[in-house]
């Protein structure tokens, strides 16, 4: 993923990130953003995290 001058993932790159996570896992897009916002963008920690969210709703 391309970077922006400090180091954050650019906003549109969150954003297709949290679409494809929101598709893949069945979770709300808004969701798939405050998990990126909280973890990072580590695929498979995203996953595993939505996972485990999706299990409690």
């Amino acid at each position: 993923m391309k970077k922006d001058g400090d180091g954050r993932v650019e906003k549109g790159n969150q954003q297709l990130l949290a679409r494809r996570l929101s598709e893949e896992v069945g979770i709300s897009e808004p969701d798939a953003r405050g998990l990126i916002k909280l973890i990072g963008t580590d695929w498979n920690s995203l996953l595993r995290e939505a996972r485990f969210l999706k299990e409690r709703h």
